[in-house]
């Protein structure tokens, strides 16, 4: 987890911020995965930091939190219709 977290930093990835007071703030948890090769050896380890949706509360921090995700194909669609629309 720690060669996860320090690569994160390096790379620019992610920020490590003081809590701010007064704000509500939705926990989180470590996620924990063993990469495997073809013949079951270990590749690597790899976390990832989920967050529990299921703490935020309406009307507080339920309208805040988003995370965009867009696939690659869904990029090439828009760029194929503004060129073909000039």
């Amino acid at each position: 987890m720690t060669a996860e977290y320090n690569a994160l930093l390096t790379n620019n990835t992610c920020s490590l911020y003081p809590r701010p007071r007064h704000k509500h703030i939705v926990r989180n948890k470590w996620v924990f995965k063993i990469k495997q090769r073809s013949d079951g050896s270990i590749d690597r380890y790899k976390t990832r930091l989920v967050v529990k949706g299921f703490n935020q509360v309406d009307g507080i921090d339920f309208t805040e939190t988003f995370s965009p995700i867009i696939k690659p194909a869904t990029i090439r669609l828009a760029l194929a219709l503004a060129v073909h629309y000039n």
